[in-house]
């Protein structure tokens, strides 16, 4: 843990529970506001909450659009955010009042990769069917009733070709996991990767080229308006019926509606998500599909990755209170 700062302590407004150490950091540090009951806030009590505050300590579930930015005390000067995305917070409106934005960017990068090999892994292979199944009481329709040669059959990933969309620090890292499977690793990109980082990926300018190598396709992209419903009917229809969709990004890179009808119709084998537009308010139609994996946005929750977050993002409102730069400063 760092030094304690010598200055006197700023208000900093904590928007939600945090590690323990992280806390303690905090409360340390600043006149930290904590939220021990762990409330989710709505924009009205963002605002209320940030009253007196020197900087806003948040999470991906506050949403600070341009109204909530406009109305935020003038004492708030810093939004120093729990997450690598910004899509929570309005950017143009942080950078028109004047508010600086910093974000945890290179601490998620295990933890999301290992989630991703988990998806992967559950959805081709059929676990969740298979964990239902053994939890159903005996007697009742779908419970285990021994070892079958035909009982839910999956996909084996050794020897088959993973598409990643997107290869920055989690795709690679996602890729060098799958490649300890015996996968082919191909991949698509705003720029072709040097050789070094590349280790081998089969590289494709054209992400809709890619599609119909994919037998498992992992989308590592960042929600742009470009890419907001990427996978829709017809990329979707490029793929192999036998592929396996995961989803570790962000929700709104997903078309759920079309995304669903090719789970329910057999057009594709399997999906595994972890991440869903907006959440937690996913599409009820996922909840219906046996052959879909479901996840409550658990990419980053390690304790060692969550504590690294936290301290990041202290360390961004260390810097700015000390009058330096924040190391990892979006606006």
């Amino acid at each position: 843990m760092t030094q304690p700062l010598d200055p006197v302590a700023k208000l900093l407004r904590v928007t939600r529970r945090l590690p323990p150490a992280v806390e303690a950091r905090a409360a340390r540090d600043y006149d930290a506001r904590l939220n021990p009951e762990d409330t989710p806030s709505s924009p009205d009590s963002l605002i209320e909450a940030a009253a007196g505050a020197d900087g806003v300590l948040c999470c991906p579930a506050d949403r600070f659009d341009a109204a909530t930015i406009a109305a935020l005390p003038a004492s708030v000067a810093i939004l120093a955010t729990f997450s690598v995305g910004t899509d929570h917070i309005d950017l143009a409106a942080a950078a028109a009042r004047g508010l600086v934005v910093t974000n945890t960017p290179g601490v998620l990068t295990d933890a999301t990769a290992e989630l991703a090999l988990l998806l992967m892994l559950a959805a081709a292979r059929r676990a969740g069917e298979g964990e239902r199944m053994v939890r159903t009481p005996a007697g009742q329709d779908g419970a285990w009733t021994g070892w079958a040669p035909t009982q839910l059959l999956g996909l084996q990933l050794s020897g088959k070709n993973l598409a990643i969309l997107g290869m920055g620090r989690i795709g690679r890292a996602v890729a060098a996991r799958a490649r300890a499977f015996g996968m082919t690793v191909h991949y698509s990109n705003r720029r072709r990767l040097p050789p070094e980082l590349e280790a081998g990926a089969i590289f494709h300018a054209d992400p809709d080229e890619m599609l119909g190598a994919a037998d498992v396709l992992s989308l590592h992209s960042p929600a742009t308006p470009e890419t907001h419903h990427w996978l829709n009917d017809a990329r979707i229809a490029r793929l192999p019926t036998h592929a396996v969709v995961v989803n570790t990004a962000r929700g709104t890179l997903i078309d759920d509606e079309a995304l669903i009808a090719a789970l329910r119709r057999g057009r594709i084998r399997a999906a595994g998500l972890d991440v869903f537009e907006n959440e937690p308010a996913l599409h009820p139609g996922y909840r219906e599909l046996a052959n879909a994996i479901l996840l409550p946005h658990l990419g980053s929750a390690t304790e060692e990755t969550r504590n690294a977050m936290g301290f990041k993002a202290l360390d961004n409102l260390d810097a700015f209170f000390a009058g330096a730069a924040p190391p990892d400063r979006v606006v």
